[in-house]
């Protein structure tokens, strides 16, 4: 929850790893928001600061690969609100031309960092993108509906009106963090199929994680 700390681990590890002579580290990074959308999202902390770790990472010549998880499709299982008529509703403050990156973290992390082990002389200095598809909204309620046959819909509603439902301490960050996915998206346009081809074992389509978790659902 620091950026400032969270740099002082990366920086410490990367120091140890280049002390030791580790021959792979693989990080954990994202992309620095504020340079890719020159300074017009500068409140997203938390992947400003893992892509400061990457460039510290980078100039200290230790051989590395960097791995960036993409939108948990976890975090949005839990966006999808219930209605007293018993269909679902997503709200959020962008348009359909918003795309997610979805990844199934628990079950796919391994996937994509055993991928950057076995091909660890390809992949050193380059970046693999954890997800298994760009999503729009309206795709993401359409399989929703087909894995639980529950009627569901999204609405976009004005920045201001949002954020009112977060937290004050963190409602910008997240707003941004949103935004983000519109423009200029979340990887900032990276094509994903260089590291989709990469896996030995396919990560979990959008529509399979709803499947596997339509008890949440059955009430």
């Amino acid at each position: 929850m620091s950026r400032d700390i969270e740099y002082k681990q990366g920086k410490n590890v990367t120091d140890a790893a280049k002390a030791a002579g580790v021959s792979h580290l693989i990080f954990s990074s994202l992309i620095n928001v504020t340079e890719a959308t020159n300074g017009a999202l500068p409140n997203v902390p938390h992947f400003d600061g893992k892509a400061e770790i990457e460039k510290y990472i980078r100039a200290s010549s230790v051989p590395a690969t960097f791995v960036l998880p993409g939108y948990f499709m976890s975090n949005l299982i839990s966006s999808l609100k219930k209605n007293e008529d018993g269909s679902y509703q997503m709200v959020l403050p962008i348009s359909d031309a918003a795309r997610f990156p979805l990844f199934d973290a628990v079950n796919d992390t391994g996937k994509f960092v055993a991928a950057a082990i076995k091909n660890r002389s390809s992949v050193l200095g380059k970046r693999i993108y954890e997800a298994t598809d760009y999503y729009s909204p309206s795709r993401i309620i359409d399989e929703f509906t087909e894995a639980t046959g529950k009627a569901a819909s999204w609405t976009q509603i004005p920045v201001d009106e949002w954020k009112k439902f977060l937290p004050p301490a963190s409602a910008q960050e997240i707003l941004e963090n949103y935004l983000l996915l519109e423009e200029p998206g979340y990887y900032a346009g990276a094509d994903l199929k260089e590291s989709y081809d990469l896996l030995e074992q396919k990560p979990t389509t959008w529509k399979e994680f709803v499947t596997k978790n339509k008890v949440k659902f059955s009430a």
